[in-house]
């Protein structure tokens, strides 16, 4: 098994900026992909950002692009999340995610960070 906690959340204003952070344990953190959700009150938790093992890839949603970044330390098994220009839209309970390299699913979830920004 592998658990996931985020770090990191809290309470900013509009155009602040934010690091979370995304420590892994219990199975080698090196081979799997990771990725962050984010889930908002009334909305579907939707897809923000994905670095992948093999070549450190990373895709984000285009809501994000220019503002956050994913990047990991293998080294640290952590992954992290800076998040630039927050937005009010941006507020939401987000979630780190763990999936086998090489294939399109999630298998692993972290218990959530709330984000709250302000304006």
């Amino acid at each position: 098994q592998v658990q996931l906690v985020e770090s990191g959340g809290g309470l900013v204003q509009a155009g602040d900026s934010l690091r979370l952070s995304c420590a892994a344990s219990g199975r080698t953190f090196t081979f799997y992909d990771m990725g962050w959700f984010r889930q908002a009150p009334g909305k579907d938790r939707e897809f923000v950002a994905g670095i992948t093992w093999r070549r450190s890839s990373t895709s984000y949603a285009e809501s994000v692009k220019g503002r956050f970044t994913i990047s990991r330390d293998n080294a640290k098994n952590t992954v992290y999340l800076q998040m630039n220009s927050l937005k009010p839209e941006d507020a939401a309970v987000y979630y780190c995610a763990a999936g086998l390299a090489g294939r399109n699913t999630y298998d692993y979830w972290g218990q959530g960070t709330q984000v709250t920004v302000s304006s």
